[in-house]
């Protein structure tokens, strides 16, 4: 099966870390992110009721951005520069499609050859000096289903599409029509693996690529 829109997760899935919860980390109140990030990534409860929570607690101003986007791409997945140049070789459309932090995330996109249009994430405003302000309590990934918004915006002319990543937002893509594939590596969840059209759980994202292409 061979698909014309390729959509990737970004954390846990291109790289090792949830960045939310390592921003939560550095910010003293590490413990009770993790919990709410996992609940929702279970399904247990709604994206929205936690989003605006944890950036409320963490409040990351610029710097903070700037180091988990350093992270990103120190602890980026086995494989994932393979699989995006494989991709990128064969002329598919790859898009990144995150609950995370946008200026986060962009610094990875950008090595792996991702153009900044096709990032989809949360973006969060700063005040002048850097500060945190705010996030765009707008954005569609901030909430459950978000997900299958940005994959039927982005596959208005029904292409086949995939998408992959760990967590229970991602599987929402099917709502879309997206071919969903689970992505265990970093962390294997039930609801995922229940959900998923298929299921991988090898640390190197590679495994993904015989169902891609």
């Amino acid at each position: 099966m061979s698909f014309d829109i390729i959509c990737f997760d970004c954390d846990s899935t291109l790289s090792e870390i949830e960045g939310i919860d390592e921003l939560a980390e550095r910010a003293g109140c590490g413990a009770e992110m993790a919990a709410l990030t996992n609940a929702a990534m279970n399904g247990e409860v709604s994206l929205e009721s936690v989003y605006a929570q944890r950036l409320d607690l963490i409040k990351p101003d610029q710097q903070a951005i700037d180091w988990v986007a350093d992270l990103y791409i120190e602890k980026m997945v086995q494989g994932v520069e393979e699989v995006f140049q494989q991709l990128h070789s064969q002329g598919k459309e790859v898009h990144i499609i995150s609950g995370g932090l946008k200026q986060a995330i962009l610094p990875l996109a950008e090595k792996l050859q991702v153009d900044a249009d096709h990032v989809h994430a949360v973006e969060v405003v700063f005040a002048s000096n850097g500060d945190y302000l705010k996030f765009n309590q707008q954005s569609p990934l901030a909430r459950n289903g978000g997900k299958a918004e940005v994959c039927a915006q982005l596959n208005e002319a029904g292409l086949k599409m995939a998408m992959i990543g760990d967590g229970n937002t991602d599987m929402e893509a099917k709502k879309a029509g997206a071919y969903c594939i689970g992505f265990g590596g970093v962390v294997a969840r039930g609801i995922v693996r229940e959900q998923a059209d298929v299921f991988v759980d090898s640390p190197d994202l590679q495994t993904v690529l015989p169902y891609l292409l």
